[in-house]
């Protein structure tokens, strides 16, 4: 039986070039951890991006939260911020949220009490055969991974290593 997906991680900063960078790699890695390689490129440039536009736009002393959601098909990424200007797309082009556009199947902005959100996402489906094991029970967060292959004995068979959590 296949245990359904709901992977979530989320982090409140203030944005500087450093954390931007941080946060990338801390990104890569729970993608990777999640088996969405093909998505590390595309969705670290993506927060990036957002970051960067808080960063210009709203100013680095102010708290940003980002947030990633994997439902198994898709993969939300969102960037929250306590600016009050709302963001536009240029018909120039160029701008971020042309780039957010190229980089996603969807996105949008929407206003909060505190700020605003801006989100985009893509489709980001589980490779098929494998079943999900629970990780460990947080109360609100449900993550999961596969099981162990079990290879011993088994002639010219090798387990695969961890995935590497290097620089993107």
């Amino acid at each position: 039986m296949t245990v359904p997906l709901d992977r979530h991680y989320l982090v409140e900063l203030q944005v500087s070039a450093e954390r931007v960078s941080q946060l990338r790699r801390i990104i890569a890695a729970h993608l990777r951890h999640w088996s969405l390689e093909l998505h590390v490129r595309p969705v670290c440039r993506g927060v990036e991006e957002l970051l960067t536009n808080v960063h210009r736009h709203v100013g680095g002393d102010n708290n940003c939260v980002v947030e990633l959601r994997w439902s198994g098909r898709h993969l939300t990424v969102s960037v929250a911020d306590d600016g009050s200007g709302m963001p536009r797309l240029l018909s120039t082009g160029g701008g971020g949220l042309s780039r957010i556009m190229a980089l996603s199947d969807s996105w949008g902005t929407c206003r909060t009490d505190e700020g605003k959100v801006v989100w985009f996402t893509r489709y980001a489906k589980e490779p098929n055969g494998v079943d999900l094991v629970p990780l460990s029970p947080l109360p609100g967060v449900r993550e999961f991974r596969r099981p162990p292959v079990a290879t011993a004995g088994v002639p010219g068979s090798a387990t695969a290593p961890e995935p590497d959590a290097a620089l993107v």
